[in-house]
């Protein structure tokens, strides 16, 4: 069995954490996301991203799809005021908006979005099992619900691998960050078993790489 789960803090918003973050090479990560993505149904239409960072997969989803818009949240003021100058640079303010938002509480109205999606938002929450009914609340019935986030290892030796490979040229803090994310991720059956609670079978959510999990499943 993994380890027990270390909760990190619920929003990374510090102009250090922020900078770092956006600094760190994300960029195959998110090609994976995007194709993964839009392999299982992703199509036009009005997307919702949860946790979105620096809205590094907006830009990468709307760079490549010419017909979807997306909204893009995330609570850490930080990470947003990144967030515009990458849209900016892009030239895609037209296509994807910003919000301070929280995924636990969303000011949206039922079946508003034709696909929510989320990289990495579900290690920070303490309690997942919210923002998934959230997600799922305002997805369109067939909607797509697409979230992808970190495996939390079997013990402290895959930790220290995962870290060396994926992150082995980052500086110190951005080696730290990706190691405290790992120890509070949720493990397979974990999240197997939020999905479970919602209504959506175990198989929806599979392992997807060595240290990511995949929950892709439309709305009934």
């Amino acid at each position: 069995m993994p380890f027990e789960r270390m909760l990190e803090p619920e929003v990374m918003d510090s102009a250090e954490e922020a900078s770092d973050y956006n600094a760190m090479d994300h960029s195959q990560v998110n090609r994976v996301f995007v194709d993964d993505l839009l392999a299982v149904g992703g199509a036009e239409g009005d997307y919702l991203d949860l946790g979105t960072g620096t809205a590094l997969i907006p830009v990468e989803l709307c760079t490549r799809h010419p017909s979807c818009r997306v909204m893009a949240v995330d609570m850490a003021v930080h990470m947003l005021d990144i967030a515009v100058y990458n849209i900016e640079v892009e030239g895609l303010t037209d296509r994807i908006v910003l919000d301070r938002i929280d995924a636990k509480k969303l000011p949206y109205d039922n079946e508003q979005f034709d696909v929510v999606m989320s990289n990495s938002i579900i290690h920070h929450i303490p309690d997942p099992y919210v923002v998934l009914l959230e997600a799922v609340r305002v997805a369109k019935p067939g909607g797509l619900l697409f979230f992808r986030d970190l495996l939390r290892p079997e013990d402290d030796a895959t930790v220290e691998q995962l870290v060396k490979t994926y992150a082995g040229e980052e500086n110190d803090h951005q080696r730290q960050m990706f190691e405290d994310s790992l120890r509070a991720a949720l493990s397979l059956e974990e999240i197997r078993e939020l999905v479970g609670r919602i209504g959506y079978g175990a198989e929806s959510v599979q392992p997807t790489s060595d240290r990511h999990w995949t929950w892709s499943a439309h709305r009934t």
